[in-house]
């Protein structure tokens, strides 16, 4: 299976570069390249990718409203990941929440970058569940913290909410199946249901719902 990809930089020779070490991949296809994100977002509804790596910090449209746009109510929307400066850069969190399914630095090794379009292009998110914890954490200490939404969790049974403060502690499945003493294979059943009860993409936005649900708070992980 060949995976599509677009690429989104406002640098003229980071898109070059991104493009050409992707191109070295049989199993992937730069079907375009944009230099801002209303581009970004017009080129993905004419070339359909299966993945966008997208820079935040772009002229006209920055990749935060560009990714909430592409993954906004559809089911055939791309995979967006995420490019940084920074390690836990500011806009990361806000790129998260706006739909994104993870995050690379961009000084990031080629191989690394080649794992992360695959894992993204496979529908999981990117960050490992403790990473994903400690951004959200790091940055609800550095925010204000908005409302509370607990109206979220009234979708839940209690074993998935149970499931879900643990995905959102930075637990595997693997880990979560030893606490609760079921099989793995449930929780990724009970993963599943979550994720389709709330129209959540993935764990990494899991998490951000858990946060703002109130289901977590920052300084609650193992």
């Amino acid at each position: 299976m060949t995976i599509r990809v677009l690429v989104a930089d406002d640098q003229e020779i980071v898109r070059a570069g991104y493009i050409a070490l992707l191109g070295t991949q049989p199993d992937f296809s730069v079907v375009g390249s944009a230099a801002d994100g209303a581009e970004a977002v017009r080129l993905c509804q004419r070339l359909r990718p299966d993945v966008v790596l997208m820079d935040v910090r772009m002229p006209s449209m920055d990749g935060i409203e560009a990714t909430r746009r592409l993954t906004a109510g559809q089911d055939a929307a791309p995979r967006v990941l995420v490019l940084t400066t920074f390690d836990l850069d500011q806009h990361v969190y806000d790129a998260l929440r706006a739909g994104a399914s993870g995050f690379l630095l961009k000084d990031i090794a080629a191989e690394r970058l080649f794992d992360a379009v695959r894992v993204i292009a496979a529908g999981e998110a990117l960050l490992a569940p403790t990473v994903t914890r400690r951004l959200i954490g790091e940055f609800a200490r550095l925010r204000p913290r908005g409302p509370e939404r607990p109206e979220l969790l009234r979708l839940l049974t209690p074993r998935e909410t149970e499931v879900l403060r643990l995905v959102a502690e930075g637990l595997s499945n693997a880990e979560i199946a030893a606490r609760l003493v079921v099989s793995e294979e449930t929780i990724k059943t009970h993963v599943s249901r979550v994720l389709a009860k709330l129209g959540l993409r993935d764990r990494a936005q899991a998490v951000v719902a858990a946060y703002e649900s109130g289901l977590v708070a920052p300084g609650s992980a193992r």
